[in-house]
């Protein structure tokens, strides 16, 4: 109230007991704000919390700063403030009738708060929330807001919109803050974790793969950057270690799966140069199966089995292969045909 002087003081002294909702409004005196929310005590926060967060989306309010609302002469814990404060949060960015509060910040000036608070974010990590959907970059908007390298990569990092709240450190020195502002880094980062993946596969990834890879990201606490400049290509794979490990794994599917179909049809092209499948056309002509089905063919002839479906002309066949005959599902038979090409005969 000393640093809001003394016409703030003048308005509360103006609006006691005319408070309604447990709290009464006014100008922001020598703050850098337009309002102060001024709360009347009590133990509940989260309602607190609450009212002011839908006062404000009332009056168009863009932004507000809330302090550790109880935790002064009030005396509740630091860690019960901070689930309750951050309950209300979460309620509120929920509901999709918000269209005016952009930032929420929560003010914390005492250092042994901090871990409270950031124990009580952990708690709500959740892979399918997508109002909530990466708690750590909240801390990281405020440590990475500064020094950015100048340095241009050729690299793709894959949309990722996050819900941000920024948390201030205020102290009494420079030197305080920027201790306080190392711990907190130094607590987000232990759980953090990277991984790079390089294969020359990776450059045969599609929109397909892409659009795996931007699901990845969005069900799980991870950035997913693609490297696919250099030589050999990357994937970096960054965030909390579980998601990292459990999200490594299935993009290193994703590139052994590349991976196998490439030899899959490196093998089918040569085994196109050896034997080829035809069937007929409406005019008794032949033409060749593709060369996956050419060599799934043959393979099946050559390891003796008795039957193969396939797909001729979008319908379905069954192959009898002593017989070089196909049969639809209407009982209609066709006959293949099978050319050896060094041989130049049936």
């Amino acid at each position: 109230m000393d640093a809001a002087g003394s016409q703030v003081a003048d308005e509360c002294a103006q609006y006691a007991g005319q408070y309604q909702n447990g709290f009464v409004t006014t100008r922001g005196g020598n703050l850098l704000c337009s309002k102060i929310i001024h709360l009347i005590t009590n133990n509940q926060v989260k309602s607190q919390v609450s009212k002011v967060l839908q006062e404000c989306e009332r009056r168009m309010y863009k932004s507000v700063a809330f302090p550790a609302i109880g935790t002064g002469q009030a005396g509740q814990s630091s860690a019960k403030v901070a689930d309750e404060m951050l309950d209300a949060v979460v309620e509120f960015a929920r509901q999709k009738s918000v269209q005016h509060l952009q930032t929420i910040k929560i003010v914390i000036f005492q250092t042994n708060m901090l871990t409270d608070f950031y124990e009580s974010m952990k708690k709500r990590e959740d892979p399918d929330s997508s109002t909530m959907e990466l708690w750590f970059s909240m801390f990281k908007s405020f440590f990475e807001g500064r020094n950015q390298s100048s340095e241009k990569k050729k690299f793709m990092i894959l949309e990722k919109k996050v819900d941000l709240v920024t948390f201030q450190i205020c102290g009494e020195s420079q030197e305080k803050v920027d201790i306080t502002e190392s711990w907190i880094k130094h607590l987000i980062l232990k759980e953090q974790f990277e991984n790079t993946l390089s294969d020359e596969a990776i450059e045969s990834f599609d929109e397909t793969q892409i659009a795996i890879l931007e699901d990845l990201q969005r069900k799980n606490q991870v950035t997913i950057q693609l490297l696919n400049k250099l030589s050999p290509p990357q994937i970096k794979i960054s965030g909390i270690s579980r998601d990292v490990c459990s999200v490594s794994l299935i993009v290193q599917g994703m590139i052994q799966q590349i991976k196998s179909t490439e030899e899959e049809q490196s093998k089918a092209e040569l085994l196109h140069n050896l034997v080829e499948w035809r069937y007929p056309r409406s005019n008794h002509s032949f033409v060749a199966f593709d060369k996956l089905t050419n060599m799934q063919l043959e393979r099946a002839k050559m390891s003796k089995k008795l039957h193969l479906n396939v797909i001729i002309k979008n319908k379905n066949y069954k192959v009898d292969l002593n017989t070089l005959k196909a049969t639809d599902d209407q009982g209609k038979t066709i006959s293949l045909q099978r050319v050896i090409k060094d041989e130049g005969k049936l």
